[in-house]
């Protein structure tokens, strides 16, 4: 933990001092060259085929001469043609018109005949969803919430049943040491995208027909998930335990996750690396914590043949969460004919489909194979070791 919070400091304060040194923001005006910034408003818009909606432009302050915006876009096919838009001097925004043509997604940039007087205006993108239907879309954000509380109410029926029990025998530790330091991993990603300016400036230039997928929600979540998985490790050093402890083999895991982490931030500190490079580091860590980090529960309850302990709670709801995450991702593919999202990135669909798996090997366990096994076999320290 000490480690994670050196890393969290130290990756905030460099990203500051990137953010006010090295980094001109975007919304602020250059009085020495007097240039403008430009920006949508919404930098989204969500509309069905043939329907049309409009997207403002707005000035950083009105023109200080007249021009013409133009537009551009990699997928002529999605919208029709944007018609040029005439900009007189002295005016602070103006207001194009957008008309879905196909279902799919686009990203609009804008280019102009002075852009000597705005700072960055090729960076400046509207992005376009034009769906087959809006209710669909609606519903996909209601299937999108349902998932996040499942998913954010799945810890709390393990801290229950610790509570009633009071013991937290039948719990592997392996798995809430992994899950503590893959939370973490996702927080700190999360985290940067989201609160540092600097590292969004990394991705906009890394990325610049995409937008930052992170939203709020998920920074809560993650935190969430940190500070619930925090709370259920103190209560393994409170309730009966019968001496198990993280295994050598998890321990091993771990110095390694951290080794990577250190030499990361030193990679990045030596300006060998970008910060959002290293963010992403943290990413796949937490990607390879999610391929491993069930496995010793299920030998666990396999060696002890019992699943008294685990809440199979935690299980159905996380089941749910997932059931739901990749009903809504096939959901988005039909309303945007977008079928690529889904099959063009296997390591989120499978890994979503990874965990569906293992839920449903819990539920074998619990509702079929140990179903009448209430009582457990004593596991000592040593024996507790063999299991991993």
């Amino acid at each position: 933990m000490l480690l994670c919070k050196l890393i969290v400091c130290m990756l905030m304060r460099a990203a500051y001092v990137v953010s006010a040194e090295d980094v001109r923001p975007l919304n602020d005006n250059d009085d020495d060259e007097g240039l403008i910034t430009a920006s949508f408003q919404p930098r989204k818009l969500v509309l069905e085929v043939g329907s049309l909606q409009n997207a403002t432009i707005k000035f950083s302050r009105p023109l200080n001469y007249s021009c013409i915006l133009f537009f551009n876009y990699d997928k002529d096919y999605v919208v029709d043609d944007i018609t040029n838009v005439s900009v007189y001097s002295g005016e602070e925004r103006t207001v194009i018109r957008v008309s879905g043509r196909h279902a799919g997604y686009v990203s609009v940039g804008i280019n102009s005949t002075v852009n000597e007087q705005f700072y960055k205006i090729d960076k400046v993108f509207l992005h376009i969803t034009v769906a087959h239907s809006q209710a669909l879309d609606v519903f996909s954000d209601v299937i999108g919430w349902i998932y996040f509380l499942a998913w954010s109410i799945s810890f709390y029926p393990q801290i229950y049943v610790n509570w009633t029990r009071k013991s937290v025998v039948g719990l592997n530790f392996d798995f809430l040491a992994l899950n503590l330091i893959g939370f973490t991993f996702y927080s700190l990603f999360n985290i940067g995208l989201y609160f540092i300016p600097a590292i969004q400036d990394e991705y906009h230039d890394r990325y610049p027909r995409q937008m930052i997928s992170v939203e709020i929600n998920d920074v809560v979540f993650a935190l969430h998930a940190v500070a619930v998985t925090i709370f259920c490790i103190l209560q393994t050093c409170i309730y009966e335990r019968n001496g198990q402890r993280v295994s050598w083999t998890c321990r091993v895991i771990l110095c390694v996750f951290g080794l990577i982490s250190l030499i990361g931030l030193i990679v990045v500190v030596l300006h060998k690396i970008t910060w959002l490079s290293y963010l992403y580091i943290f990413s796949y860590m937490k990607l390879c914590v999610t391929l491993i980090k069930y496995v010793p529960q299920a030998m666990m309850n396999f060696r002890r043949k019992s699943t008294e302990g685990w809440s199979i709670g935690n299980v159905l709801l996380d089941f749910t969460g997932g059931t739901f995450s990749i009903f809504q991702m096939f959901i988005l593919a039909f309303n945007t004919s977008d079928w690529p999202s889904i099959f063009g990135n296997p390591t989120k669909f499978g890994l979503g489909v990874f965990s569906i798996m293992f839920d449903i090997l819990f539920m074998i366990q619990h509702y079929i194979l140990y179903r009448h096994n209430s009582s457990y076999n004593e596991i000592n320290a040593d024996q507790s070791e063999h299991l991993h």
